[in-house]
């Protein structure tokens, strides 16, 4: 797939790489009914930009969990590796510091706004070929970067009926990893990973009698169960579900206030969940029946156009979003019902991120500014933020052993509760 390289990792202790054998048999019971805590926390970096008023837009965990990706108003995307030990000097979390933690071991500039990015879905920091993750921007082909060195390793141009190029909203790697999929204006087209350039295939999402999907196609998500469906999000405030072989479209869901901002499947590929913009309710869809909303989330994001991803943990049992009032909401999926919340942020939480096995989660937030312009001192017209405002955070969750999970269930209490560190590490509280 291109040249290889070596890991960066500068300051933090180098990437983490975990045995994926060991990933299943030490899986640890996240408890939800008490906050986490905080471990690391980034912001100082995020404001050295020429950008005054630059903002995270989002994150992303590496399919490996060695590091996780962010995306940010100023054009760049930064990567930031998770240290060996855990960063934890205590084991009791960090206040809001004034200082980063550490500092990003790879910077990406991308020429114009940053519309979506993706991990090559088996990426492994063990090796090199694999760590390469795709962007999309405006005005320009889709690039798939060296995650290890920061090259560019390919283009993938599509052109419009002028042919100029024309540039993805959203783009996702198919579950084998061959394929890029990529969503336009009510087309989505389909590039071969391994054929770099302009060759690709194009699939109109309207069909001749005007039915269908239109608008623009702001998010997509494949089933994890290889079922061959995706799910494709659109402004035009609906959910296609296509066969991802020939892009056949199944049908489609209506339900949402705003333009869908993001989608994601259950862990079984049975349920899926939508949430838009300016619109304050994540929907549940069954995909075994899909004609009724199955039940609704709430989360503070109806007065916004922002994109607030949210994200299920890899038990599939509860999921996590944050809002504009800073709060990440947890939410138990069999019921519907809210668990906890906790404040992660003083503004708007736009990402919320699970790690794939760890008791770790990841939050971005922040959101555009308009400082009130003021003639006599130029320094006011500065944007002036707190320690917790335009920041990326890590967070630790506290974990039951199996012991004392069935313990719960049969005496309806917790004898001993325990936290783990990254290091797979327990101890009492």
């Amino acid at each position: 797939m291109g040249e290889e390289g070596e890991a960066i990792a500068e300051d933090n202790g180098g990437p983490m790489v975990v045995d994926p054998g060991e990933q299943k048999s030490t899986w640890p019971n996240m408890r939800f009914d008490v906050s986490p805590y905080r471990t690391h926390h980034f912001s100082k970096q995020f404001r050295a930009s020429r950008n005054p008023n630059n903002f995270l837009k989002g994150l992303k965990w590496s399919p490996d969990g060695s590091c996780f990706l962010s995306s940010s108003e100023d054009n760049t995307l930064s990567l930031f590796y998770l240290p060996q030990d855990g960063g934890e000097s205590n084991g009791y979390g960090v206040a809001v510091p004034e200082e980063d933690t550490y500092g990003a071991s790879l910077l990406v500039n991308e020429g114009e706004s940053v519309y979506d990015f993706c991990w090559y879905p088996y990426m492994s920091v063990s090796d090199p070929l694999t760590c390469v993750f795709a962007t999309t921007t405006r005005d320009h082909p889709i690039h798939l970067w060296d995650s290890s060195s920061g090259e560019l390793r390919c283009t993938y141009r599509a052109y419009d009926a002028m042919d100029e190029i024309t540039a993805a909203f959203s783009i996702g790697f198919n579950p084998n990893g061959n394929k890029i999929f990529a969503g336009y204006n009510s087309s989505i087209r389909v590039f071969d990973l391994h054929r770099p350039g302009r060759d690709f295939g194009q699939y109109s999402t309207l069909q001749k009698n005007k039915e269908g999907q239109a608008g623009i196609l702001s998010t997509l998500a494949f089933s994890p169960t290889n079922s061959g469906m995706l799910a494709v999000g659109s402004y035009g405030q609906t959910t296609g579900i296509y066969r991802e072989d020939n892009m056949e479209l199944l049908y489609v869901l209506h339900g949402q206030e705003g333009g869908v901002t993001h989608v994601q499947f259950s862990k079984d590929g049975n349920y899926l969940y939508t949430g838009g913009r300016k619109d304050p309710y994540i929907l549940c869809w069954d995909m075994r029946k899909s004609v009724e909303i199955v039940y609704k989330l709430y989360r503070a994001t109806e007065n916004t156009n922002q994109r607030v991803f949210f994200d299920i943990e890899p038990c599939g049992r509860h999921l996590g979003t944050g809002g504009q009032d800073g709060l990440v909401h947890m939410y138990d999926l069999q019921t519907g019902n809210w668990v906890s919340g906790y404040q992660a942020a003083s503004d708007t939480v736009n990402a919320f991120s699970f790690h794939p096995y760890l008791p770790m989660a990841a939050t971005s937030s922040g959101h555009r500014r308009f400082a009130i312009p003021d003639d006599d001192d130029e320094d006011k017209n500065d944007v002036q933020l707190k320690a917790d405002e335009n920041c990326v955070s890590l967070w630790s969750f506290y974990v039951t052993s199996e012991e004392n999970t069935s313990d719960e269930h049969n005496n309806g209490l917790a004898s001993n509760s325990h936290r783990q560190n990254v290091n797979g590490e327990e101890e009492k509280v």
